[in-house]
């Protein structure tokens, strides 16, 4: 299994994970998981399907809001609405974790988070998001 990595208190990231990981991500006390890969995006990639039974027989919400090219401002405003929504921890994953960061910093952004706090924590868990800055700045509504 990926590492699961705190972006902040009760948003987690990874890369790709399998069916088999949801009981474990389960343990860790993960309530729902959002999957930013769309399918065949690479050979030997799980499906969707198989993620989101595994998922859900572990007890987990399951969502797809795949990301492929850039991240438009409705993807970065439907992953704000999951994770207002989310009581509890969320995983955000894809297939190195990049991605799934990128969208979590837009989403934040977009409810007002501080871009410097934002850059801080990404980096803070392995990635940069300096390229998105300018993004960051003029993404909350």
């Amino acid at each position: 299994m990926s590492a699961l990595i705190p972006l902040d208190v009760k948003t987690l990231v990874a890369g790709q994970i399998g069916p088999a990981d949801l009981p474990a991500i389960a343990a860790a006390g993960v309530t729902l998981v959002v999957n930013n890969r769309p399918d065949h995006e690479e050979p030997g990639q799980p499906e969707s399907a198989a993620v989101r039974a595994a998922a859900e027989a572990a007890g987990l919400t399951y969502r797809d809001l795949p990301i492929a090219g850039g991240i438009a401002p409705a993807q970065a405003e439907a992953m704000a609405e999951l994770l207002d929504g989310s009581e509890g921890k969320t995983l955000l994953f894809c297939r190195s974790g990049t991605r799934s960061t990128f969208l979590w910093a837009l989403a934040r952004a977009r409810r007002g988070a501080d871009p410097a706090t934002l850059i801080a924590q990404a980096a803070g868990a392995g990635y940069d998001l300096t390229p998105l800055r300018p993004f960051l700045s003029g993404a909350a509504r």
